[in-house]
């Protein structure tokens, strides 16, 4: 007998990939239990089964930065409750986070992709339920999205939440309409624009030199420091909460195109996000 759950939740997170750096992500989960009933006549409640890996997602996975350990050029440490990560991109530019350490989460896999993430966490996993539940299968899933989407990410310096961790993402979607009508090609632009991007609140940017950015803050978990190269980063002179992020999009395509009334929804990772006008 088998349980499943289809869309249990989504995680949003970033992630380092061997060439393309910081990455953000959002995954609907996908989750079956395969085992014997109980006296109800159930393997386990969908309650338990529900709030049990939520929890533990919102724990180890949501918001977090996730760096597999297997990665080439990457050295990493925990000491004092927090965790630094010294990385090498292939060309030699250098990514470096310090965080607290409950917002970077080392994956003992040689990369982080749905299939590899779903192996680490499984049994894991499968330690939160009762011996009626005898396997798991877990399956990260993409939102598809059939039009123009881009992965960033970001932190919340003001956030009394997860949000404020300097380096976690989304993959969002982006819709744009130039006097109520669907701007398909400008999507694409912008899509392309914010493509692999950390998007940085001007007041965090501490220091410009030798092509790299460096961001620091200090928030309720502790202080958060990241550098990495600047043409992976866009600054924005405010928060970047999704509100402000549409917000600025619709200023700067407003710019550039001033007899047009412009509308953005700017998503944030599946299923939410924030409408701007200019």
């Amino acid at each position: 007998m088998k349980l499943f759950v289809d869309n249990l939740t989504n995680v949003d997170f970033s992630y380092l990939h061997p060439q393309r750096g910081l990455l953000g992500e959002s995954w609907l989960v996908q989750l079956v239990l395969d085992g014997r009933l109980n006296d109800q006549g159930m393997i386990c409640d969908f309650g338990i089964v529900k709030k049990a890996v939520k929890a533990w997602m919102d724990k180890h996975i949501d918001h977090a930065l996730l760096v597999a350990t297997g990665l080439p050029r990457l050295q990493h440490a925990r000491q004092d409750g927090e965790t630094r990560i010294d990385w090498l991109y292939p060309d030699g530019r250098h990514f470096y986070c310090r965080s607290p350490e409950q917002a970077i989460t080392l994956v003992g896999e040689p990369d982080i992709n749905p299939h590899t993430l779903a192996v680490w966490c499984k049994e894991q996993l499968l330690a939160l339920f009762p011996d009626e539940v005898q396997g798991l299968e877990l399956a990260f899933v993409p939102e598809r999205i059939d039009g123009a989407f881009y992965h960033y990410s970001h932190g919340l310096h003001q956030h009394d939440g997860n949000c404020q961790r300097i380096a976690h993402g989304h993959r969002s979607k982006i819709e744009i309409h130039l006097d109520d009508q669907r701007e398909e090609a400008l999507e694409a632009i912008w899509g392309e624009r914010l493509r692999d991007i950390y998007i940085g609140t001007r007041s965090h940017l501490i220091g410009e030199a030798d092509g790299m950015h460096h961001y620091r803050y200090d928030a309720p978990q502790g202080e958060f420091e990241l550098k990495l190269p600047a043409q992976y980063c866009y600054v924005i002179d405010t928060e970047t909460t999704v509100e402000q992020i549409a917000q600025h999009l619709a200023v700067a395509i407003k710019q550039e195109h001033p007899d047009s009334d412009v509308q953005v929804r700017a998503f944030e990772g599946v299923g939410k996000g924030a409408i701007a006008i200019a």
